[in-house]
């Protein structure tokens, strides 16, 4: 890329009020940010969608049926698995997490035949990355802002993630 089709480049990237941009071309590699990428990035918050309830359809009046005799229910079993997620969320408190800044898809190698940028029981550190997520055929190398010790990798590879979606569990003590 020659400094004419560079600053052009920019330009567009300047009128799209892009607040990111990244490109790599072979062995070029492109990473821009505007002055004010963490003060969007802070502004931006994910919508919740609203849930769809499903509809229920009324048959014609009837009869009243009648009454339905009682059923046994076990309650143990149940609160059991309650337990259980209680301290699961609990064991995972401690933990921070690596989130993803965009919406594509998660790779945890820069290709098939590479292994994996990390691995559970890894010791990463602030700035080092840890996976890559595609978003429109550009590959968004992911760079962890937090060290630590990965405890546990959230997402399957090759599978798509939502933007602020957790992808790694970090041990900040570790």
């Amino acid at each position: 890329m020659n400094f004419k089709e560079l600053k052009e480049l920019i330009k567009l990237i300047n009128q799209l009020e892009l607040t990111e941009f990244k490109m790599k071309d072979g062995e070029f590699e492109l990473s821009v940010r505007t002055k004010n990428y963490e003060k969007v990035k802070q502004q931006l918050t994910p919508v919740p969608m609203p849930s769809q309830q499903p509809m229920v359809q009324m048959p014609p009046a009837q009869a009243p049926a009648p009454p339905a005799a009682p059923t046994k229910t076990e309650p143990a079993p149940a609160k059991q698995a309650d337990s259980s997620e209680t301290q699961q969320t609990e064991d995972e408190s401690q933990y921070q997490a690596v989130k993803s800044p965009i919406v594509g898809t998660f790779y945890r190698s820069s290709s098939p035949e590479k292994g994996p940028y990390v691995k559970v029981g890894d010791t990463i550190n602030s700035g080092d990355v840890v996976c890559i997520v595609e978003a429109m055929k550009l590959f968004n190398e992911i760079e962890s802002e937090i060290s630590g010790k990965i405890v546990k990798v959230m997402v399957e590879d090759a599978q798509p993630v939502e933007y602020d979606q957790v992808l790694f569990l970090v041990d900040p003590k570790g």
